[in-house]
């Protein structure tokens, strides 16, 4: 009976047109769609608010912050650095506003009010991921850093999830300048620059605190495409794309109040070091190896880990002397070698009394010959020695008489004990070693008396013949006497080897400020594997002449600005 009632009931229904039948449930449909539509809103909420409380913030990968050794010359110069990541790490209070703000405007202009996230930019990714399109971008400066710095470089959805909630705990937990001094201590500048400090020294040579409105300006306008923007300077389409792109940048920053009408006025493109770096830049490797020696040893640690310690290593050198010793050594004159000779030059200037050694020229090319010649080279003394004649050496010049081949710089240290009327001074490299704003180190001159006024006297008779020509009124006594050295320009020259034979060429010019020493030499394969022997130097033109023309034109740039 039940079964033919609901049979008639299904026939009636089939009777009533759709349209009537739709209408009449419409009302229980809408409240069924709702229903539904509400309860997958709860379901997706709980399930954000659950993955929200179980994300946590993980810590920077190791490579975001490893920092990098930095070298200096003594006026603040950069020299180079030491380190697997070209990185160090600057409070914000060391960044101006001004910079802050230009990457603010470049990057992402709500970054001080936003919650960490853009939705829009999430949007696109996800419908980019779902449509095969091209990754997106748009990211907030909170997301790049979450993204550069905590998270692996991988594009999924579930990944660009997980970056937007780190991105919102991490607004929500971290003040907005801790996220920012993250982000402006990692984001990739181009240049091997990781980091806004790394970026200012390698594009414009200065520390972040010294940057101008329009070097930071031009750094915030780099981070959108480093890779192409870091021959800014060097390659003219680029510059003008990029000159482009800092103007817009400038403009937005004046728009939002960060900097006045008169400062976008004023604002002019910046200059840039020249990428990629020049000859003289794979030069500097010597006296940085020597640094970073004497660094590691005067804090007790390794020299991997002065590398990966963010050091800054305040050095003695005078890198515009050591640039333009670099340029005078090429222009030097040796005439044609023999096949399979090589030749060799090596410089060493010192502060005498002091030990400061100011220039250190190791070789002409240190990806060819890391081995430093003005360290390390064992050149042939020959008569180099001889002004010292027999007069008594103090420690440690007792030993310089025993070594047939003495390095250049320890006969320059010699010759600057009588520079300094006979007070030897231990050379070093190293002023003070700083990190973090805090002094971990600083240079005390360590120097003992050797050598005593009567045979300073000696061994300065001997070294220059001009010497009694240039001090008149005291003619040279056939039995010295103690007295006050004075204090002329002195030149010595001697080698090994004779006439037509010649080995080595010594040349070492002083005065109570300086002591500049010269050598040239040549070596040849030896019988036995990875050895050398001495070599003859080449004779046109004589190599004394050399030597020589090479010193006075050094010695005339390093006394210029006297």
């Amino acid at each position: 009976m039940k079964h033919r009632i609901r049979t008639r009931a299904r026939a009636q229904l089939r009777r009533i047109p759709l349209r009537l039948r739709l209408r009449r449930t419409r009302g229980r449909l809408l409240r069924r769609l709702l229903i539904a539509a509400l309860l997958l809103i709860a379901s997706l909420c709980t399930a954000a608010f659950v993955a929200y409380r179980l994300t946590d913030i993980p810590e920077p990968h190791p490579e975001t912050v490893t920092q990098s050794t930095v070298f200096v010359d003594d006026k603040g110069s950069y020299l180079g650095r030491r380190g697997p990541v070209d990185r160090q790490e600057v409070p914000l209070s060391q960044v101006p506003r001004y910079v802050q703000d230009a990457v603010i405007a470049a990057e992402n202009r709500s970054f001080r009010t936003d919650d960490g996230v853009s939705p829009r930019a999430i949007t696109r990714a996800v419908l980019a991921s779902l449509t095969g399109g091209e990754h997106q971008g748009g990211s907030t400066i909170t997301q790049q850093y979450v993204k550069n710095a905590l998270l692996s470089p991988e594009q999924s959805l579930s990944r660009k999830a997980r970056e937007a909630l780190i991105a919102i705990k991490l607004d929500r937990t971290r003040s907005k300048d801790d996220i920012l001094a993250g982000y402006l201590n990692t984001v990739y500048f181009g240049r091997g620059s990781a980091g806004i400090q790394a970026a200012a020294r390698n594009y414009f040579g200065v520390d972040t605190r010294n940057l101008t409105v329009s070097q930071g300006a031009a750094l915030a306008a780099i981070v959108n495409i480093p890779s192409y923007y870091e021959k800014a300077g060097s390659d003219p389409k680029v510059t003008a794309t990029l000159k482009a792109r800092w103007a817009w940048v400038l403009d937005a920053m004046a728009t939002s109040g960060a900097i006045t009408p008169k400062q976008r006025a004023d604002a002019t493109f910046p200059a840039f070091r020249f990428y990629p770096p020049g000859t003289t830049e794979g030069q500097r490797q010597y006296m940085i190896d020597v640094a970073a020696q004497e660094a590691a040893d005067r804090l007790g640690i390794t020299e991997d880990q002065l590398a990966r310690g963010g050091y800054t290593v305040h050095t003695t050198f005078d890198l515009a002397l050591q640039d333009a010793t670099t340029e005078a050594v090429k222009n030097l004159k040796t005439g044609k070698d023999a096949k399979g000779t090589t030749l060799h030059t090596a410089v060493v200037a010192i502060k005498p009394g002091d030990g400061a050694v100011r220039l250190l020229y190791g070789g002409s090319d240190y990806a060819r010959q890391p081995f430093n010649d003005a360290v390390g080279g064992a050149v042939e003394a020959g008569t180099a020695l001889d002004p010292f004649g027999k007069v008594l050496l103090g420690a440690p010049l007792t030993d310089l008489r025993k070594t047939a081949a003495p390095t250049p710089l320890k006969l320059a240290s010699a010759y600057a004990t009588v520079a300094a009327n006979g007070v030897y001074a231990t050379p070093y490299t190293i002023t003070k070693i700083t990190r973090d704003g805090r002094r971990m180190y600083t240079a005390h001159p360590s120097t003992r008396h050797v050598l005593d006024e009567r045979d300073v006297f000696t061994v300065t008779a001997q070294m220059s013949k001009t010497f009694q020509a240039a001090v008149p009124s005291t003619p040279i006594p056939s039995t010295p006497v103690p007295r006050k050295i004075p204090t002329p320009q002195i030149s010595f020259t001697a080698g090994a080897g004779g006439g037509i034979t010649r080995r080595t060429i010594w040349s070492t010019t002083q005065d109570p400020q300086l002591t500049l020493t010269v050598a040239l030499f040549a070596d040849r394969p030896g019988k036995k594997k990875n050895t050398t022997v001495p070599a003859q130097l080449p004779n046109n033109p004589p190599p004394t002449e050399s030597a020589e023309e090479t010193a006075a034109q050094i010695w005339q740039l390093a006394t210029a600005g006297r």
